[in-house]
């Protein structure tokens, strides 16, 4: 048969490299399902089917982080529901400033503008999520439009979608469209420009940084790949390096001079070091929260970040550079002079290890459950060198942005700007698509497990056949409380836990687990803990691993406030 302009999209997907597209089938979409079908003696794209668009949009964002540099996720959905389902994950890469194309489909043209059934505007719908939104209306745009979403998604590490009504998705391919007024020829092809600041705002940075005398440093995810870079400059200024949570695996935690994360799921030597620095570094970061950085005029600031658009927004920065990290900080580094004085560096180090033993302190303390910190603290002592961690939101993300210790080589990610549950799950399903012989573990709370993340066990189970490495975990705080948001109550607002809104009804998650075909591992002691890692990390399955646990363990942030500790108070008084 003619090959379909449906047929022809893929063809264009496979030439740009994508290997897969997470989704979710409809009569929106019939004739890419047909072309998908085709598509398979070709070699791909593959359609990864999820138990919902929603997940599907959070696994093409998490392909996107984990995949490696400049690699595209790619999700699919059916025009109307399917289309708004997307909106949720699409939103995280768009925040997360990670490549994410959308391709959903619509109604015919002949019935838009009729209140057709499952006709929405879409264009209107994905206009503030996707920075490029198009729809097809005619087989000749096909080439142009996914050239196009696919370079602007890549080079602005953001969301793009294209629309395709379900006639034109039927209709006869143009490969090449007729030369002719209007047309438009578009090619395949991205690479990463290097961006580098001006030499002489080089110079003024280095100015600052070697005149101040207790720099500190702070780095995101745009410091990813900068490691090296960032090692030797710290090296250089006698510097500690916070890190923000999406960060939280450019450095390992092993460094003694790695204070660890910051805010309020932060350590108490991040604080420390914000609280007394007389110079600020900043490495690809957009950490929102001015209160536990430098008060203003406290610090002399250098600000590095690839987009001007993201720059000079959180502290007030005396030079902003901007630039690829790595390129940037290599530039840098023959104009920095290493400071004698060590004494900065040698009490930051002394506050990590303080900090370490207070951790360690914490984690064994007993409560009347489990206490989650021990889940946390015990992962890190049997954590494989090449695991990928992802994390969802909740208060289980306490935990992993405290205790657990990546080392060199980890992968880890969470959603950081939308900060939404549910996106844990798909992560690490995307991660164990992008790297099949590497172990992946997922900390989510029973509250994102229930809401979306176990039907995805089903996803797993019919894939996990095709994964050399069968270890994929999930674990899954049961505390029967939407914790994060009762604590939040308790600190910010000085509510006692309200039940109607807070708990969750009980469910025996590892049965469940082995219900799906996979494997069910039990914990509630946490002395047993370190064995339930082991046993689940040895498994030649995937695992879900149900740790019962405390509630009322506190998140402490690093340092409470007076109206904190009041709040707090009148929530315990209230009961």
């Amino acid at each position: 048969m003619a090959e379909l302009v449906a047929d022809f999209v893929l063809k264009r997907l496979r030439e740009w490299g994508i290997e897969r597209i997470y989704g979710y089938p409809g009569d929106g979409i019939n004739a890419f399902l047909g072309a998908l079908d085709r598509a398979e003696e070709e070699g791909g794209p593959e359609f990864i089917q999820a138990r919902h668009e929603e997940m599907a949009a959070f696994m093409a964002c998490g392909h996107a982080k984990f995949a490696g540099p400049d690699q595209l996720g790619v999700c699919m959905a059916t025009s109307g529901p399917g289309a708004v389902h997307l909106l949720n994950g699409l939103y995280d890469a768009k925040l997360d400033h990670v490549p994410v194309l959308a391709i959903v489909g619509q109604q015919k043209r002949t019935s838009l503008g009729s209140h057709y059934q499952q006709e929405i505007d879409l264009q209107s719908l994905y206009k503030d999520v996707a920075e490029f939104v198009e729809m097809c209306t005619e087989p000749a745009q096909a080439r142009h439009l996914i050239d196009r979403a696919i370079r602007i998604a890549l080079d602005s590490k953001t969301v793009c979608a294209v629309i395709f009504p379900n006639d034109v998705a039927e209709e006869k391919a143009v490969e090449s469209p007729p030369r002719s007024h209007g047309s438009v020829y578009s090619s395949i092809g991205y690479s990463r420009p290097r961006v580098l600041p001006q030499e002489k705002d080089i110079q003024h940075a280095a100015e600052i940084l070697n005149e101040g005398e207790k720099v500190a440093i702070l780095i995101g995810q745009g410091a990813r790949g900068a490691a090296a870079e960032i090692e030797q400059v710290a090296d250089l200024l006698g510097s500690g390096v916070a890190k923000a949570l999406l960060g939280k695996d450019v450095l390992p935690d092993d460094l003694p001079w790695v204070t660890g994360s910051i805010g309020l799921l932060g350590t108490i030597p991040s604080h420390d070091m914000m609280a007394d620095c007389d110079t600020l570094l900043m490495v690809g970061t957009s950490f929102p929260y001015a209160e536990f950085l430098p008060k203003e005029g406290q610090a002399k600031c250098v600000e590095i970040d690839l987009k001007a658009s993201m720059i000079g927004i959180r502290y007030p920065a005396d030079v902003q550079l901007i630039g690829d990290a790595k390129e940037t900080l290599t530039a840098l580094i023959p104009h920095l002079i290493r400071k004698a004085d060590r004494s900065w560096r040698e009490e930051i180090e002394e506050g990590v290890q303080r900090w370490w033993k207070i951790d360690e302190k914490r984690a064994l303390e007993e409560w009347d459950k489990m206490n989650p910190q021990r889940v946390a603290y015990e992962l890190s002592r049997v954590l494989p060198d090449d695991a990928i961690i992802t994390a969802d939101s909740g208060s289980s993300t306490n935990w992993y942005a405290r205790q657990v210790h990546l080392k060199r080589g980890n992968l880890a990610s969470l959603s950081g700007t939308l900060a939404t549950m549910v996106p844990g799950v798909p992560y690490a399903i995307a991660a164990k698509f992008a790297h099949p012989k590497r172990p992946v573990i997922c900390f989510v709370g029973d509250g994102a497990f229930q809401m979306l993340g176990m039907n995805e066990m089903l996803t797993v189970k019919r894939y996990m056949d095709r994964w050399e490495d069968k270890r994929l975990v999930f674990c899954v705080f049961n505390n029967q409380d939407l914790n994060q948001v009762t604590w939040e109550q308790r600190v910010m607002q000085g509510d006692p836990k309200y039940l109607g809104t807070q708990w969750l009804p009980n469910f025996e998650y590892a049965r469940y687990g082995e219900l799906c075909g996979l494997k069910g591992i039990y914990c509630d002691k946490g002395d047993d803990m370190r064995d339930a890692w082991e046993e689940a990390l040895n498994a030649n399955s995937p695992v879900v691993l149900e740790v019962v646990t405390d509630p009322e363990v506190p998140p402490l942030p690093p340092h409470i406030t007076r109206e904190q500790a009041q709040k707090m108070t009148k929530a315990m008084l209230s009961g």
